[in-house]
């Protein structure tokens, strides 16, 4: 069992618990947040308290103190510093644009007015960054014990999807986060869970030998107080909601949901992998591409607002504390609606000079994070330009060069059609599955839903293990909110006459203890992209690889990958998820971090004579 699924389990069993005895449950959640701080409290006390009483000794017994004494006293001392120092984590400002006082005086002024209006406690700063969300980030002071920073995080792509009343939603439900609504036992547990999964994080980081020992222990803490606490923070999610609708009326805040929802999925469904994918081609970063990104959410092409609800429901994270769209809708008992927009808030409320500072500061930094990425998969597709130049200088191309032609010119050009391609090298390889998967992707996407269905059906046809591209292709144009209503119909049918068979092939690939496991069979160049996809990842210090055996000798190979990981249960999730999109092994492949499946990972430790991959110090 994977130990997210664990944990979800655990998060369910206590959520019926809550229902059948709130006062309990509260009682409970409220011991194990003090455990975390008791932990601590002792072992300063032990470390300073030894000292302090082996001194009083000497004092009052007028004992003559000894080399040795003072070795003792040294010892927790030294402990204690120690211990200080890997807990002494500085919790900086977030990552953006700090505004300054005045800076910004419409927009500071409208956040002054919706804080009071909310009881949100004083804000020190108001950060712009350049992500799709917004964000109460309280940034604690001695782990919280000596109270918290407040900073409001505002992302300019939220600030330009939104128009005002909208926006003014989001802000009153990130200021319902820092206590308004949650009385203050709640929102003492919501600042502990978000300090403990930074302090987790520090801790991993920290490079302390001791740190190590804690971290041991709160890798145990962290997560199951996540668990514990999951009830009570989407309970929070909701009275968040409720804030919001309270302040700018539940139609502006239903709004602002859904068209966030739609913003996203147009976002990281459309916009952002067409912008990486163009790197293929292009040796730099584009010098702007937050303007790009507002053109892109601002489109107010009508959409199919029940098929958008369905979608997000469908994608429910067991994992998040946000309910999905439906759910926080109807808690606020709004009605889904998504309003006639008003002007997107960012202009009126920054100006047009700031505005484009921020802007310009942004695609800065985006660069700047991203150069060498882009550079990396540039130079990742340097055979295929090169491949690319030699086929389209053929007079006479043959068949297969003509199906190779289609393929790169779609993986390297994004903003060319490349369905009258693959038609050419469908009519001179009428059997070619993948000139048919192709053409019939690309024909759902513009719309022709027959056309489209024929071509994956025949593509199935004739290479029926074909099924997991073509399936996963499948779901993601089936959470696309704009696809074209008869092209909806058939990626959903298509699913449901596929599905049997990628079931088969998922039972096949599971991996657990029972499994026989076999030393793996990569050479050495395997291994070496292996590493370099692992070392992308400063979390991964160590990793193990096997091989399930499988029923028939002709089966294509299945992989158990083990991780040393040593950051946070909160990341792992999401750090894992890249590495698997990252990986490429001849054959499926499971990764895992062994915490939540310890008999396979001891069957894998034991099979291995050593790790295929050790991080090299420093």
């Amino acid at each position: 069992m994977a130990p997210t699924q664990a944990h979800r389990e655990l998060a369910q069993r206590l959520e019926a618990e809550a229902q059948r005895s709130p006062r309990g449950y509260l009682l409970r959640l409220a011991l194990l947040a003090g455990l975390g701080y008791a932990l601590l409290l002792v072992l300063l006390a032990i470390a300073f308290g030894l000292p302090l009483l082996m001194l009083g000794h000497v004092v009052v017994n007028g004992a003559r103190p000894g080399p040795e004494l003072a070795y003792v006293m040294l010892v927790p001392l030294v402990f204690g510093g120690v211990l200080l120092r890997a807990l002494w984590i500085r919790f900086g400002v977030p990552e953006g644009y700090v505004l300054a006082a005045d800076e910004a005086p419409a927009l500071q002024a409208e956040v002054e007015r919706l804080r009071r209006a909310t009881g949100a406690p004083p804000l020190h700063g108001i950060v712009i960054d350049g992500e799709l969300n917004a964000a109460a980030a309280n940034l604690p002071r001695a782990l919280g014990l000596l109270g918290h920073r407040h900073y409001l995080v505002l992302g300019l792509p939220l600030m330009q999807l939104l128009d005002r009343d909208e926006l003014a939603a989001v802000v009153a439900h990130e200021f319902g986060h820092f206590g308004a609504g949650h009385g203050r036992f709640t929102a003492w547990i919501y600042r502990v869970r978000m300090s403990w999964h930074r302090v987790l994080e520090g801790l991993a980081d920290s490079g302390f030998l001791f740190s190590r020992l804690l971290l041991a222990f709160y890798g145990w803490y962290v997560p199951y107080f996540n668990a514990y606490s999951f009830v009570l923070a989407r309970r929070n999610e909701y009275q968040a909601d409720a804030i919001a609708a309270a302040t700018v009326g539940g139609e502006a805040a239903a709004s602002a949901l859904i068209r966030l929802e739609l913003g996203a999925r147009r976002a990281h469904g459309r916009f952002w992998p067409q912008v990486f994918g163009r790197a293929r081609a292009q040796n730099h970063p584009p010098a702007q591409v937050h303007a790009q990104l507002a053109r892109v959410l601002q489109d107010d092409t009508p959409i199919d607002l029940e098929r958008l609800l369905a979608i997000a429901s469908r994608d429910a994270d067991p994992d998040d504390t946000h309910p999905v769209l439906p759910q926080r809708i109807a808690a606020m008992q709004a009605e889904p609606c998504l309003r006639t927009r008003g002007a997107p808030a960012a202009p009126g409320l920054l100006g047009p000079a700031l505005l484009a500072e921020i802007e310009r500061g942004l695609d800065e930094h985006w660069r700047d994070r991203n150069r060498p990425r882009w550079r990396e998969r540039h130079a990742a597709a340097a055979a295929d330009r090169a491949r690319l130049a030699v086929v389209e200088g053929v007079g006479d191309p043959s068949p297969q060069q003509r199906l190779e032609h289609a393929q790169l010119v779609e993986s390297l050009r994004i903003d060319f059609d490349a369905a009258p391609l693959y038609e050419r090298a469908i009519a001179a390889l009428p059997d070619s599955a993948m000139a048919h998967y192709r053409a019939g992707l690309l024909a759902l996407r513009r719309g022709d839903a027959a056309a489209g269905a024929a071509g994956l059906r025949r593509a199935m046809a004739l290479d029926p293990g074909a099924i997991r591209p073509v399936l996963a292709d499948l779901e993601a144009l089936d959470r696309d909110p704009d696809l074209a209503p008869a092209s909806a119909e058939a990626v959903r049918t298509l699913r449901d006459a596929f599905a049997p068979a990628a079931h088969e092939l998922d039972a096949r690939d599971a991996a657990d203890a029972r499994d026989e496991l076999l030393p793996h069979d990569l050479d050495t160049a395997a291994l070496q992209s292996l590493a370099g996809a692992l070392t992308a990842d400063p979390r991964i210090v160590r990793a193990w690889l096997a091989r399930k055996r499988m029923p028939m000798a002709e089966a294509p190979p299945h992989y158990v990958l083990l991780l040393d990981w040593r950051g946070s249960v909160a990341s792992e999730t999401a750090g894992l998820k890249r590495l698997t999109d990252a990986l490429a092994l001849p054959g499926s492949f499971t990764v895992f971090t062994g915490s939540g499946q310890r008999p396979l990972a001891r069957r894998v430790r034991r099979l291995c004579a050593a790790p295929v991959y050790r991080r090299r110090p420093g």
